[in-house]
């Protein structure tokens, strides 16, 4: 498949809008699982740990599975791995409503649901780079505001919902609602040139099966001119003897050379399939030893490993409040009468406005992006570190809108990796940041719950979740210094496959 040139426009925009809806009605629910998550705690009456890894598996479990995603979504296709993922999301969620036990949801909002988002997250983040180029920024913005609005109004349509329907109704209604996702994913056209030329790599590859064919028929040569010879002699005695025999034994030989051409032809068919079957399975394997080759190369760049520690810590640390965010307030004994907006409605909206800033910034030359989202990590684990001492509903609204805008910095996450790795190894090396990231959000709030469970409070909990995010933030600074430019610029040119962050050039 050879790509064109991204247009920067054109059909992207409507790449852009459907992929916008796509995560919307994707990542509404589970984005805006802490509404749920109050409810199943009273309806299962489990311990909160326990009950988190719902919400975290439904947030985690597609980041996880992020390498067999983007080999699905390079193997396939977005279009039809996102109409395929819309069935999973609606089906997990209407399944859901017929939980009888937390282990059910593990399965089905959690696995399935969280499976399909994940799918769905790389398709639309994979097409959407295909698209872009200089708006690239921008484009990933955008759609990634989808989430973050989702979780806005999903918040407090699913709180609506259960009022008037209750739990079963509400998760029955979303699933319904998901099935829009089909038509989206329906309109994601891929950007490939039908009318150019096959590449070099695709006849090289086809030499080694003709070459492989025709190897084994060469070791077959012997046995042709064995079959040869005997079919002389066979003829040379039926010349010598009588005539009334020669009629008879003349049938017969028409009838053996009928059988031999019959074994012959099954033979060979035989060898071709064995041939193909060999070469299919050489040519799979090589694919895997690649792979895992690629994968080396990639963590020997110094920004990249740093950067898949850092993910990992911030989301063990940033991602437990848009879960838990509604029990830390009922836990403070703040009067829902004080409410005036749900505070993850807050943290949607502000992560929606944060994730169209850093991207719309992103894209202006001056701006670094590596930096950048090193800032948003630091003042991440600032805002964590405050949320114990946070006793009224003003102060946990503001540190919401706090968090929910550096949170924002998901959009220029895909950006800072194309920048680190190339627009070359995008799928691969995002395939492997976002399992990091999934590790993260499945281990966060359960084991905020933990500390709930053990302290019967939170300031731990948090304080834990903020060392974490700053740790990960300082070792990405570490890794980006302009010092180690300097160093590498003394050091021998690096292989072609090896590719290293140049913090001056970023944009």
């Amino acid at each position: 498949m050879v790509f064109r040139k991204p247009p920067d426009g054109g059909w992207g925009w409507v790449i852009v809008v459907v992929s916008f809806f796509t995560q919307f009605l994707c990542y509404g629910s589970p984005l805006a699982v802490g509404v749920l998550y109050l409810e199943w705690l009273d309806a299962f009456g489990e311990g909160k740990g326990k009950t988190a890894w719902v919400g975290s598996l439904a947030n985690g479990i597609g980041l996880l599975a992020s390498p067999v995603c983007s080999i699905c979504v390079s193997s396939f296709g977005a279009r039809p791995v996102a109409i395929f993922s819309g069935f999973m999301v609606a089906g997990g969620l209407m399944m859901s409503s017929f939980a009888p036990n937390i282990y059910f949801l593990y399965i089905s909002y959690g696995i399935v649901v969280g499976l399909g988002c994940g799918l769905l997250y790389t398709a639309t983040v994979t097409i959407t780079c295909h698209y872009f180029d200089k708006r690239r920024g921008l484009a990933l913005g955008l759609i990634s505001t989808g989430s973050s609005v989702g979780l806005f109004i999903y918040a407090a349509l699913q709180r609506e919902l259960i009022d008037l329907y209750g739990l079963d109704g509400c998760l029955l209604i979303v699933g319904a609602l998901s099935l829009n996702i089909l038509a989206c994913g329906s309109l994601m056209r891929p950007l490939e040139s039908s009318d150019s030329p096959p590449s070099e790599k695709t006849c090289v590859d086809k030499v080694p099966d003709q070459y492989f064919v025709y190897h084994e028929k060469e070791k077959t040569v012997e046995e042709n001119i064995s079959i040869l010879e005997k079919g002389y002699v066979d003829e040379k005695c039926v010349n010598n003897m009588p005539d009334f025999k020669q009629d008879s034994i003349l049938n017969k030989n028409v009838l053996s050379s009928i059988n031999v051409n019959e074994k012959d032809t099954y033979k060979k068919k035989v060898v071709e399939q064995t041939n193909f079957c060999k070469q299919l399975a050489k040519r799979k394997w090589q694919l895997y030893l690649n792979y895992w080759e690629e994968t080396v190369v990639l963590f020997k760049n110094k920004v990249f490993s740093a950067l898949f520690v850092a993910i990992l810590l911030f989301d063990i640390g940033g991602f437990p409040p848009s879960l838990l965010m509604e029990d830390v307030a009922r836990s403070a004994n703040i009067n829902e009468d004080d409410y005036h907006v749900p505070l993850i409605s807050i943290i949607g909206i502000m992560t929606a406005v944060g994730k169209l800033t850093l991207g719309i910034l992103a894209d202006f030359k001056w701006v670094n992006t590596l930096y950048l989202y090193v800032t948003t990590l630091l003042m991440t684990g600032v805002a964590l570190f405050a949320i114990p001492f946070a006793k009224s509903y003003l102060t946990l609204a503001m540190l919401s809108g706090i968090l929910g805008f550096l949170t924002g910095n998901w959009s220029i996450f895909p950006y800072v990796t194309t920048k680190t790795v190339g627009i070359e190894k995008l799928t691969h090396a995002y395939g492997i940041l976002m399992f990091f990231a999934g590790l993260g959000n499945s281990l966060g709030p359960p084991i905020v719950g933990w500390f709930y469970d053990w302290t019967q409070e939170y300031n731990t909990a948090f304080y834990f979740s903020g060392f974490c995010v700053l740790l990960g933030g300082f070792l990405l600074l570490l890794a980006a210094l302009p010092c180690w430019n300097a160093c590498t610029s003394q050091s021998p040119k690096l292989p072609p496959n090896t590719y290293s962050y140049k913090v001056a050039s970023s944009a």
